[in-house]
């Protein structure tokens, strides 16, 4: 079964509480999410594999650690998790990045993939799939299924925060697939929302209702 990682660093905590205030404006909210990405960033990345490479200092010939193995690939969710790329870009710029546009039939309830934009490697990266809110697990779950469907071998699942029910979700449908969480919230409520959650991600990133 897949890990879940609760990202319970001082910095993002902080954060994380002005991110979910119903005060805080869409200026703010964007440059928190984005500040909270990046030290996500730093987290989601901490057992990336290393190689030795033989480097000339201004002093010597020596020994020195480098990223080795698989490269990275950004994958946000369209729209909300566009607003944690730029916070991960921060740290990782090298990375490359696709997009994922889904949403479900309102008369079959089936998924429907009106967007996909991947780099042509994906087998060979490993894919941070990017969303702020993990609630139903829906679009997540389908975001994923989409990327393996094209090959995707490697990937991890990055939220603001999450509800038990999408955690348990991507936990069924993908056991390979590790989660990362800068909190992980009480419940779901009538309407699909997590509480106490941060409301529409979407709605806050981009001022729209």
């Amino acid at each position: 079964m897949s890990k879940v990682f609760v990202l319970d660093h001082p910095l993002i905590q902080h954060k994380l509480t002005y991110i979910r205030d119903k005060n805080t404006g869409t200026k703010e909210f964007r440059e928190l999410v984005d500040e909270v990405a990046t030290l996500m960033a730093f987290e989601i990345t901490r057992n990336l594999a290393l190689q030795v490479k033989t480097i000339e200092t201004p002093v010597k010939e020596t020994n020195a650690k480098v990223l080795a193995g698989k490269k990275i690939g950004l994958i946000p969710i369209l729209r909300a998790g566009l607003g944690m790329v730029d916070g991960m870009l921060n740290l990782i710029p090298a990375a490359k990045v696709g997009h994922v546009g889904l949403y479900r039939d309102p008369k079959t309830l089936e998924p429907v993939e009106y967007y996909i934009k991947l780099p042509s490697d994906i087998s060979e990266r490993e894919l941070i799939v990017l969303d702020p809110m993990l609630a139903t697990g829906g679009s997540a779950n389908d975001a994923i299924h989409s990327l393996k469907k094209r090959g995707a071998k490697n990937i991890q699942l990055m939220c603001l925060v999450a509800a038990p029910e999408g955690v348990e979700k991507i936990q069924e449908e993908h056991p390979d697939v590790d989660i990362y969480l800068g909190a992980l919230d009480e419940a779901l409520d009538d309407k699909g929302y997590i509480v106490p959650g941060l409301g529409d991600a979407g709605d806050r990133l981009f001022g729209t209702k």
